[in-house]
């Protein structure tokens, strides 16, 4: 009788810990609507920014380029750090954007931030204004990207033409 009693209260209690854990797995995992625009909560740098999806706020690096550190603890602030990171800022504060993941790659890079292209709500694809500008340089995080061949073009056009930190900084970048 008491081998019964535990055995019940043992399911009973494997039951409602896979409900909770259900309950608490489906609250959290975060699904991008590729069509949608999101919220820009907090700009972190030039190529990082935070943005709402429903009652969760999520880290974004704009996918294919890599911008001058400005804010990495462990490294001092790079050439052009500030000026990409003051861009970034003026383009997405208080806007929304559009975030458009690649396919067939990692939807994530090693420090949990989603790897999307950026679509200003006004339709300015963000990651090329960057390029053109010379705020940042192509970078290929992981597996290569949808976009890499125009990107790699794009950052040789400003690189000849030293526009932005290829006209300041192109001795200091590897």
């Amino acid at each position: 009788m008491k081998y019964k009693k535990i055995v019940t209260i043992a399911i009973v209690a494997c039951v409602l810990c896979a409900g909770i854990y259900y309950i608490v797995y489906s609250a959290t995992v975060i699904s991008i609507d590729q069509e949608k625009l999101y919220q820009i909560v907090y700009v972190v740098d030039g190529d990082t920014f935070n943005v709402k999806i429903g009652s969760h706020e999520i880290r974004v690096r704009m996918l294919g380029i890599d911008t001058p550190e400005a804010v990495d603890p462990r490294k001092p602030v790079q050439c052009y750090g500030n000026e990409a990171s003051d861009q970034t800022k003026e383009l997405l504060s208080g806007r929304q954007v559009r975030l458009k993941l690649n396919p067939d790659r990692e939807e994530k890079d090693k420090y949990g931030r989603y790897l999307a292209y950026v679509y200003r709500d006004d339709n300015l694809f963000v990651n090329e204004f960057l390029l053109e500008n010379g705020f940042a340089r192509e970078y290929t995080y992981g597996k290569s990207y949808m976009l890499q061949e125009e990107f790699r073009e794009i950052e040789n056009k400003a690189k000849t033409e030293n526009i932005g930190l290829w006209s300041t900084c192109a001795q200091v970048i590897k």
